[in-house]
């Protein structure tokens, strides 16, 4: 068996309490849990300290839960790295027998495991994500760095169903340049909503 034991330890780069900065849940406060773990590489990645899973103790899933429960948003947001690396359904199973919402952020590349009362889609050019990703996704967000992005955008939109949100985000090192630009982009296009690292503004974790 692996260090996982299935699903039943998690390599944790971080948890914390503070308030969701993007996408659909802006606004909102929640129990961050950040997995170590991912091989999709994006260059602009603003935590590539969470690639290398090794780097990181494993946690048992039944500790996490508990630490969840000390706060009073009873929502979790299951960020990374890359969370599908690891089996999830030990985790969603704690969680949920917390009565505790579970939101995944997830590029998609791996193999759906947990279930999830939200899935948030980044869909990743070097990585594409999964016909069952895309069919279950809540919203896809694409982050947008170049202006050849919105193909990627809209390639990825026309695979979600139809109740999903969309939001394309600007990387943030490109934010100003890329702004007025997606702010176009979106008025001619209105089915796609904007969406900013809130948190980064705020200086909030």
């Amino acid at each position: 068996m692996d260090k996982s034991e299935n699903g039943r330890f998690l390599p944790v780069v971080e948890e914390f309490y503070s308030i969701q900065g993007e996408g659909f849940h802006t606004g909102k406060a929640a129990y961050f849990l950040r997995v170590g773990g991912c091989d999709v590489g994006c260059r602009w990645c603003d935590e590539k300290r969470s690639w290398n899973a090794e780097d990181w103790d494993m946690v048992a899933v039944d500790d996490i839960a508990k630490r969840v429960t000390q706060y009073p948003a009873k929502a979790v947001v299951v960020t990374g790295g890359e969370p599908l690396m690891w089996n999830m359904d030990c985790l969603c199973a704690s969680l949920k027998n917390l009565e505790i919402s579970i939101f995944l952020e997830t590029s998609g590349a791996y193999p759906l495991s947990g279930k999830w009362d939200w899935i948030c889609l980044s869909a990743k050019r070097n990585a594409h994500p999964s016909p069952e990703i895309l069919s279950k996704a809540d919203e896809l967000k694409i982050i947008i760095e170049t202006s050849r992005d919105f193909d990627w955008a809209e390639q990825n939109a026309a695979l979600v169903d139809p109740g999903c949100k969309l939001w394309l985000q600007p990387e943030w090192r490109r934010s100003k340049e890329m702004m007025p630009i997606i702010v176009r982009y979106i008025l001619e296009n209105p089915k796609w909503n904007i969406s900013l690292q809130s948190h980064k503004y705020m200086r909030i974790p």
